[in-house]
């Protein structure tokens, strides 16, 4: 029997075979044929069956956090979406929303930070390995490609005697153009979860 997260994850592969293709090939410039578009998220290439909706890259089929992120950017982003380069932290979207990044983000990055603690060197590689280029400020600082055409950044300060470990989030300040605000965090956890693997 199927969980909701595959139930939510089959229903949107379904929602989006009614799109049109053709438009979210043009609109992204993304790489196509007659039976696959491909999509590039956090450097990893996902194809996406143009009859079925399937989404699987080299790793496998696409879990939940990535197809549901693929998904709604291909089908629902604006008409116009554009980056605008300009970094927000996370708290920006959330007083948009209405909602709390502290309460939601509170779990997800307690668990991180505590694994990223005291390992510069290993989490600057995993987001090399991500591409993400140097850029902000922290003990480890990049700027990823979340999409080709749409970047987020991680800060991170090790703890010390004063002050306990910190991760900081920010993503482009057009980011709701491109998706839903709980898509941002499905994108944020998948990549996180993949740091953590890298860094394993």
């Amino acid at each position: 029997m199927a969980n909701n997260y595959e139930t939510m994850k089959l229903q949107m592969r379904a929602e989006f075979l009614k799109y049109d293709q053709a438009a979210m090939i043009e609109k992204f410039g993304l790489r196509s044929d007659d039976e696959k578009l491909y999509i590039t998220f956090f450097g990893t290439e996902y194809a996406v069956d143009r009859r079925t909706g399937d989404v699987r890259s080299e790793r496998g089929e696409a879990g939940y956090n990535e197809a549901m992120t693929i998904y709604d950017v291909l089908c629902y982003s604006k008409l116009r979406c554009r980056a605008s380069g300009r970094m927000v932290n996370m708290g920006s979207l959330s007083t948009i929303q209405g909602g709390s990044m502290k309460r939601e983000g509170d779990g997800l990055f307690g668990r991180y930070e505590a694994a990223f603690d005291q390992r510069d060197e290993a989490l600057s590689a995993a987001c090399a390995k991500l591409g993400g280029v140097p850029e902000g400020k922290g003990d480890v600082a990049y700027r990823i490609p979340m999409f080709l055409f749409l970047d987020v950044m991680l800060q991170f300060w090790d703890s010390d005697d004063e002050f306990p470990a910190s991760l900081q989030l920010f993503t482009d300040a057009g980011m709701l153009d491109f998706m839903h605000y709980e898509t941002v965090w499905f994108a944020l956890s998948h990549m996180l979860e993949r740091i953590g693997e890298l860094m394993a």
